[in-house]
């Protein structure tokens, strides 16, 4: 997980071993299998398997500096280990490059065949450490986990009704940067073709809570599911809210749901009470530290978190695919917005339609812009009357504007030119409208 930084400077920002693991032994605190999905049940996934790629990031970051840091030999070591696991295991993967502080950076995307292609379900971790430790928990846990849930949908040679995607994420640590690029670099139609996205970062801390991320009812619901199911309470996650990669999904109007074992705050007496452990102390006291090693990590905790990750691919997975989102009108010609000064319109033509817009007409916008505070960005009816959809903000730090709006639309004929109109109203930055949709 990484840590929250400010970004803007007096300056012009820029856009800146092959092979399954066998199966092993039950661990001696191993959870319960998950429940039945259809006449599937999610598999239980053996903690010992998730153990044994923690073994071998730890020995990665060892003969490698002692860390699998962004731009360092142990991150491209360790996604070329995942890499070969899951091609395999008949995944078709991908690796994607970005730059980031001036180095190359990677992210590992792995495809498994089958599912309907136009609604995916993608579960995700980041993959790099920090540079002052290995990164066993932080996120050697998360990576594992995933990677060891995907494995087990080959074995179990899986077909679901949604389309797979697992990935892997560079350069989290610096900012949420290796997901950041992918959203970004990802065609408006690809990216609303992702029904969810599941984020799992640190799900072994060894002091560990139960926490479940509250974005999307569905995503939430289908973890605390699991969890209720073997008896274990759970709290909503606030530690690490905009902190992880599930942001730049969540920004870019992307149900996103996920879970976490707790940083560096410390345990209340109340949890300590509700999970065990010890209260006063923090859930991981090597957060970004050279101590998060293989000795860091709960065992418990790894083994009910990574079957929670089988029981939601295997349950969402296997709900029925989502249906059509309606007429859809886009314009996908980009348009430059001047650093303070004139506002801009992109346009889209309705036409064939009887009667008013829908009382829920669903607005997306992709902005690119390298401080998205400085806008104001407003959606004009044919008629000339405005619907505000975003404010300007000084304390909005954040890039890009990439947003679903809905709009009470009922009042406005549906025929007719919609203009999306977006104002730089100050200095510094720059940007321009990627693209702009009407869904009907």
């Amino acid at each position: 997980m990484s840590l929250s930084v400010p970004r803007r400077t007096a300056a012009v920002a820029v856009l800146a071993l092959a092979g399954l693991l066998g199966a092993a032994a039950p661990a001696t605190a191993a959870a319960p299998s998950a429940a039945a999905v259809g006449p599937l049940a999610a598999p239980d996934i053996p903690v010992a398997n998730v153990k044994a790629h923690l073994t071998q990031f730890q020995s990665i970051a060892s003969a490698n500096g002692g860390n699998r840091a962004h731009g360092r030999p142990g991150y491209r070591a360790s996604l070329d280990y995942a890499q070969a696991e899951l091609d395999a295991a008949g995944y078709t993967t991908t690796v994607q490059q970005f730059s980031s502080n001036g180095a190359t950076g990677y992210n590992l995307i792995a495809d498994w065949p089958g599912g309907d292609p136009d609604d995916v379900l993608m579960a995700g971790a980041h993959l790099d450490s920090v540079s002052s430790g290995p990164g066993i928990n932080d996120n050697g846990s998360g990576s594992a986990g995933v990677l060891e849930t995907a494995l087990a949908v080959s074995r179990a040679q899986l077909e679901p009704t949604k389309h797979l995607r697992f990935a892997w994420w560079g350069a989290e640590e610096l900012g949420l940067v290796g997901s950041r690029h992918y959203v970004n670099t990802l065609p408006s139609a690809e990216r609303s073709k992702i029904s969810g996205y599941l984020n799992f970062d640190m799900i072994g801390s060894p002091n560990p809570g139960y926490f479940v991320y509250d974005d999307d009812p569905v995503l939430e619901a289908t973890l605390k599911d699991y969890f209720a199911g073997i008896g274990v309470p759970t709290e909503i996650e606030t530690e690490g809210d905009g902190r992880s990669d599930h942001a730049n999904f969540k920004n870019a109007g992307i149900p996103v749901g996920g879970l976490f074992t707790g940083a560096g705050r410390y345990k209340s007496s109340a949890q300590a009470a509700k999970w065990g452990g010890t209260a006063g102390q923090a859930f991981d006291r090597c957060y970004h530290r050279s101590c998060d090693t293989t000795s860091n990590i709960d065992d418990t905790a790894l083994d009910r978190n990574s079957d929670a990750i089988a029981h939601a691919v295997w349950t969402l997975g296997a709900e029925p695919t989502t249906p059509p989102d309606g007429d859809v009108y886009e314009n996908t010609a980009d348009v430059s917005i001047p650093d303070y000064g004139a506002a801009v319109t992109s346009s889209v033509t309705v036409t064939g339609r009887t009667g008013n817009a829908p009382s829920a007409l669903r607005v997306g916008v992709d902005i690119k812009h390298t401080w998205r505070g400085d806008l104001v960005i407003d959606l004009v009816a044919p008629d000339g009357s405005a619907y505000r959809l975003k404010n300007a903000s000084g304390g909005d730090s954040a890039d890009n504007v990439i947003e679903t709006y809905t709009v009470n639309a009922s009042d406005e004929t549906a025929n007719g030119t919609w203009q999306l109109r977006v104002q730089d109203v100050a200095r510094w930055d720059t940007g321009y409208v990627d693209s702009f949709r009407l869904t009907f």
